[in-house]
């Protein structure tokens, strides 16, 4: 593990951050595997995303002070670590008053959701989004902005979920209009109540890919939007020539890491303080769990388990538990130097 002090001085144009929070995404493992839309420069740290604690800047850092929050605003930063050396303008500051596993993550999935609704289909107050995986922490996130800006959400869950049922009543607890499995979606029940909607639906947000894809599609109004952010069934977009042509829609496609790369410094800082602003607000709620960065292996376990809600976030803040220890034989007046070893394992 590198530290400040073997990684170097602080130069004019950097900063020396201490890493407070990083979650484990699939894309990083996806990185590590070779196979994600960036490569890292070997030798590399893992992780894409987190949160870290402004510790010292160099004298040309304006933007930056020390005791700041900041987060990575490109991939392949390295955030599986405890500290890091960077350039100043290879981070983005970020309100440091909600807690520290949230701000690791607002980055990526809340971001995405928030580009997903502002940045396409020209929505209204009172317009309709479809999407699929919408019980993924950026379908989740999609279904609260949604109701902040006066937006109704239709819902869809892979029906071959064993937990499908709980995840439909958390999307009605966060106000999802229609929330449905994916196996409605083709009925003529389904059908009937989009027909009876008081206005068309504008937006399809797909991370599914394959059938799902389609079936969102026909419902779409004519000139309406689809945008693929995601494959989740590893299978390809795949429209009929009718739905192309006759509905004329609009077939677009979108990734966080291309969009901060474009984005000024002053959008990524509206967008984060925006989304901030609403988890202090109790309006964005994040499912997480959190696990000290000494216990891995067992992070790594548990966000690789299939069907699971809540995403493992790594606290790099954790305490020293030896020292820990040491204060406990003392209050104890024990002496804990040496340990008895049982005589039967020589």
């Amino acid at each position: 593990m590198e530290t400040i002090d073997s990684i170097g001085k602080v130069g004019p144009t950097q900063v020396a951050l201490k890493m407070l929070a990083a979650p484990i995404n699939p894309s990083d493992l996806n990185m590590i595997e070779g196979v994600y839309g960036i490569k890292a420069k070997l030798p590399a740290v893992p992780g894409n995303e987190g949160v870290a604690l402004v510790k010292s800047v160099g004298k040309n850092v304006t933007s930056l002070k020390e005791g700041d929050w900041v987060i990575p605003h490109g991939g392949g930063f390295g955030t599986w670590r405890e500290e890091v050396l960077v350039e100043g303008d290879d981070v983005d500051k970020i309100p440091n008053d909600i807690p520290a596993a949230y701000a690791a993550v607002l980055g990526v999935n809340p971001s995405t959701a928030y580009r997903l609704l502002r940045d396409f289909g020209n929505l209204q107050p009172g317009d309709y989004v479809i999407q699929n995986a919408a019980n993924s922490m950026v379908g989740l996130a999609v279904v609260q902005l949604a109701n902040l800006m006066g937006l109704k959400t239709i819902n869809i869950v892979r029906s071959d979920r064993p937990d499908v049922y709980t995840e439909l009543r958390l999307l009605d607890n966060l106000g999802g209009m229609l929330n449905v499995p994916s196996d409605y979606v083709g009925t003529h029940a389904f059908r009937d109540i989009i027909a009876d909607l008081d206005r068309p639906v504008r937006l399809a947000l797909n991370a599914v890919g394959g059938r799902s894809a389609e079936d969102m599609a026909r419902v779409l109004q004519h000139g309406g939007t689809m945008v693929t952010y995601g494959g989740m069934s590893k299978r390809p977009v795949e429209l009929s020539q009718e739905i192309l042509n006759y509905k004329q829609l609009d077939m677009r496609g979108f990734w966080m890491t291309e969009w901060v790369n474009r984005s000024s410094r002053e959008d990524r800082l509206v967008m984060l303080e925006d989304l901030a602003g609403w988890v202090k607000q109790e309006q964005l709620s994040l499912f997480l769990e959190l696990h000290d960065f000494d216990d891995f292996h067992y992070a790594l376990e548990r966000s690789l388990l299939p069907n699971r809600r809540r995403k493992v976030v790594l606290n790099m803040d954790y305490p020293d538990r030896m020292a820990q220890h040491d204060e406990l034989a003392k209050d104890k007046e024990e002496n804990y130097s040496m340990f008895d070893v049982d005589p039967l394992m020589h």
